[in-house]
């Protein structure tokens, strides 16, 4: 990909590592306003042994200095594995709870002023807005199920292996989860788990995997392969593959292609339908903020999800469509409530439901969708760009020759999300984390040296990558002083 130009080439490092730098970028970015809609944690928060809040009156044996310290906010560079909470949530959590104890089981049907979508219809109702942010027809999109039920769901209808064509490729170091699920689906054709292709860096230093050598292996297995399974973007390096060129590569070569796009989804643009994907699914907890564990989403191109009748040989009337694990949610809403054990479903992706969604859950992702509406995901991209080229410039500030770290994420900004990962020296990351943790920075770690720093553009700031870093900075100057004395 072509190098994106730099939005600091102007500055030097002295300027962009300057409080009033950082704060003047907050003030001119009108994206900013947005983290005004999420509730970010106080480092006090962090610390309180209790759930909920911390409580706000200090104790008498505590000084001005440490309680004016916990009311700080954190810095939460977590995003890329849990999205902190939108104030909306707890909003519409409570519409629902009143809407559940005030109706029952008519909250499914009846429409209530200033209330939601009856529960029949919330999955319809967030299509509009799912559809935007994965570039797709509302048609073509779904909230249902988690992330790797709905990657079984998927390949139970799109993995079909014959005699010659039975390979799976995946990347190498895919999520643990996306491995236990290929392997699982060749064990459930009685395929040995030889026939899972990875695809590995050509540098064993280097996580980097370049369009040509994935292409390259794709077309060395194409003969013998059925299914083609890759994330969007890698959840240990970051980097952000190019989706559109690499389904096209596979689709000359008559593969079938998926695409887990857990890391992709609310963090970057991407255009399933024009890029002709054939599937994909997404989890809605990371940039998606819909809480722990919430119910996830797929997409299914137009072309397999047509619902079309014929005539059979016994001059029957017989419906056309493409086979997969059937469940009653996913069949048309007309028939669903006469029971009549006849399937007939929802054309487009919704057809592949299969038990009814949770309410609660819908209503959790709805808020945070809510907030994406307040903007674009290309606004939304601009800004994410910015942010990490400020984090990379600080990161990378250290001089070289004793920089006691280096980054793992591409530098073409085109290649990358809202993700840098930093692999610190051997023995510093225990050290690290547990001091930038004491001084309320959350980050997550990927043992045995990995940092994943990820500033998520809806809600984290310029301030927050000027404060990291000089608490990072610190927190990996005295862990190269402890381990020169021991």
């Amino acid at each position: 990909m072509p190098q994106a130009q730099d939005p600091f080439a102007d500055f030097s490092d002295k300027q962009l590592f300057s409080e009033d730098f950082a704060r003047k970028e907050d003030a001119n970015d009108p994206l900013s306003k947005l983290r005004n809609e999420f509730i970010i944690p106080t480092k006090g928060d962090l610390k309180h042994p209790g759930y909920g809040p911390a409580p706000t009156s200090g104790s008498a044996d505590r000084n001005d200095t440490a309680q004016s310290d916990d009311a700080e906010e954190a810095i939460y560079f977590c995003g890329n594995s849990l999205g902190l909470q939108p104030k909306r949530t707890r909003e519409y959590i409570h519409k629902y709870l009143d809407t559940w104890s005030s109706k029952g089981v008519f909250g499914h049907f009846k429409e209530l002023e200033n209330g939601h979508p009856p529960w029949l219809n919330m999955d319809d109702a967030m299509k509009d807005q799912t559809s935007k942010l994965v570039g797709a027809l509302p048609e073509e999109v779904v909230v249902m199920e988690t992330l790797t039920a709905n990657l079984h769901f998927l390949m139970a209808s799109f993995y079909k292996p014959t005699a010659t064509r039975y390979k799976i490729i995946i990347e190498g170091k895919a999520f643990p989860s996306d491995h236990y699920a290929a392997l699982s689906q060749l064990a459930h054709h009685n395929l040995p788990p030889d026939a899972l292709v990875t695809i590995t860096p050509p540098n064993p230093d280097s996580p980097y995997l370049s369009d040509e050598h994935i292409l390259s292996v794709i077309s060395q297995h194409a003969a013998s392969t059925a299914l083609v399974l890759l994330p969007g973007i890698q959840f240990y390096s970051g980097q952000y593959f190019d989706i559109k060129l690499i389904t096209h590569h596979c689709h000359l070569n008559d593969i079938t292609i998926g695409w887990d796009l857990a890391h992709a989804v609310g963090n970057v643009p991407v255009k399933l339908h024009e890029w002709n994907v054939d599937f994909a699914a997404w989890c809605n907890y990371k940039y998606m903020n819909g809480g722990p564990g919430v119910i996830g989403g797929l997409f299914v191109h137009e072309r397999h999800g047509k619902v079309e009748s014929s005539k059979a040989a016994n001059g029957d009337d017989q419906l056309n469509y493409r086979p997969r694990l059937s469940g009653w949610w996913g069949g048309d809403k007309g028939s669903r409530f006469r029971m009549e054990n006849q399937f007939v479903p929802i054309p487009g992706a919704s057809g592949f439901q299969v038990s009814n969604p949770s309410a609660l859950d819908l209503t959790a992702v709805k808020a945070s969708l809510d907030i994406f509406a307040l903007t674009d995901i290309d606004s939304l991209r601009a800004r994410s760009l910015r942010l990490t080229r400020y984090l990379e410039r600080l990161l990378l500030s250290w001089p070289a020759d004793t920089r006691p770290y280096r980054l793992l994420t591409p530098s073409n900004p085109d290649e990358r999300g809202a993700q840098i990962s930093v692999l610190l020296n051997p023995g510093l990351l225990d050290s690290v984390q547990a001091n930038i943790e004491s001084n309320g920075v959350v980050v997550d770690e990927r043992k045995p040296d990995v940092l994943r720093v990820a500033p998520a553009p809806l809600y984290n700031s310029f301030w927050d990558i000027y404060r990291f870093y000089k608490i990072f900075k610190s927190a990996c100057e005295q862990a190269l002083a402890s381990s020169k004395k021991s």
